[in-house]
């Protein structure tokens, strides 16, 4: 079997949504308006914590497809000042949050009980401000949301090959910053920074799916337990601990680009591991010497640098049938399924999309009963389906 990363095509019905006249898709997709018509025309669920489950629209796939987005538009009215990544969430919305995780990913389990037939993935994406905000690729909905997707793995054999020069799909391969200059580094940070006892460290081989070959140079780590182990908190917390690890590597890093020798930064959360790993270390500061160089020669390069952390985090069944975490710098601003080599390309037709939708709010409608039933939310009604 060739192994490679694929591109599916995956129809959707075209969205009749007006921009007002004189404003940027993307900047009425931040809007409170925008996120009214997701909860009212897709919305499934909500809860008092503000967590929407809804129907994808413009899916990833038509097997099975859907979000949990923390929808604070009607409460926080500046998309600059809204919570972007889990390390951000109250405690309390977070436990919700993680139970509402661990329900969805069962299910898809339940579904699709064999690693063979179907690849399954769930992760969060990170919505910051790290493009310059000029741009038109200013991230669109900022706000932090989960997603849940299945594909099969007969789709995904028969999908024409990806062209590997995209650049999302070098993201966080061997072209990565990260992975060229500081690999050693980067690995032996969160090998000391962080103290975890569910997750374990696995090789890059042990990681990658046969189908694609991805991930590539991604860390990774193996959920000890498998499945069982999402109802364990300490999963979780550890589970934000790579999160925050990642965010100390990349803001010390850009930290030294920005302004040579600088201080360690005052809000990291694991100090010793920072002043003894990274600002002690040859091959971090060299790269960050190389970088900043450059942006002082190259404006275009400066311009297109991600000053703040952006990252897709990711969990995923391997063809082994274990259940593994990774984390990318989404330094380009990657889908979060081109982290496992998954390249979709969405076109607009109806006829095709109405003969997988059916199936697909069938397990929507499942997931959504199977929540409720635990407490975690109520079921919404719209044009096109009930709460029943």
């Amino acid at each position: 079997m060739l192994s490679c990363p694929r591109e599916v095509i995956t129809s959707f019905r075209p969205i009749p949504l007006e921009v007002p006249e004189g404003m940027a898709a993307n900047e009425f997709f931040n809007s409170a308006e925008n996120l009214n018509d997701l909860v009212h025309n897709n919305g499934l669920l909500v809860n008092p914590e503000n967590l929407l489950l809804y129907r994808k629209a413009l899916g990833h796939s038509n097997e099975f497809d859907t979000s949990i987005i923390y929808n604070t538009s009607q409460t926080i009215l500046n998309p600059l000042g809204r919570p972007v990544r889990r390390t951000q969430v109250p405690d309390q919305v977070k436990s919700i949050w993680n139970r509402m995780n661990q329900i969805l990913i069962e299910y898809m389990v339940e579904q699709y009980p064999d690693p063979n037939e179907a690849l399954l993935l769930a992760g969060e994406a990170s919505l910051d401000a790290t493009w310059p905000l000029t741009s038109a690729g200013v991230p669109s909905i900022r706000m932090l949301h989960n997603h849940f997707m299945v594909f099969k793995k007969s789709v995904l054999s028969q999908a024409q090959v990806a062209d590997e020069n995209n650049p999302n799909l070098t993201d966080g391969g061997q072209h990565s910053l990260f992975q060229a200059y500081m690999r050693e580094v980067y690995r032996e940070f969160f090998d000391q920074a962080l103290s975890l006892r569910v997750l374990k460290p696995i090789r890059d081989e042990e990681s990658r799916l046969e189908l694609t070959g991805y991930p590539q140079g991604l860390p990774c780590w193996e959920i000890q337990g498998g499945i069982k182990a999402l109802r364990d908190i300490r999963f979780w917390r550890e589970y934000d601990d790579i999160l925050k690890g990642f965010l100390d590597f990349y803001r010390t890093f850009f930290q030294q680009v920005s302004t040579r020798n600088a201080p360690m930064l005052p809000d990291v959360y694991f100090s010793w591991a920072v002043e003894h790993i990274l600002l002690f270390n040859h091959d971090f500061l060299r790269t960050a010497k190389k970088v900043r160089d450059r942006c002082i020669q190259d404006a275009k390069y400066a311009n297109a640098i991600r000053w703040q952390p952006a990252f897709k985090q990711l969990i995923y069944r391997h063809d082994s049938g274990k259940w593994l975490v990774t984390i990318s710098q989404n330094s380009i601003g990657n889908a979060i399924t081109e982290l496992l080599g998954v390249v979709v390309k969405r076109v607009p037709d109806t006829a095709s999309y109405e003969q997988f939708e059916p199936r697909l709010l069938e397990h929507l409608f499942e997931v959504r009963r199977r929540l409720i039933e635990a407490d975690l939310g109520s079921g919404l009604a719209t044009p096109y389906w009930g709460v029943e």
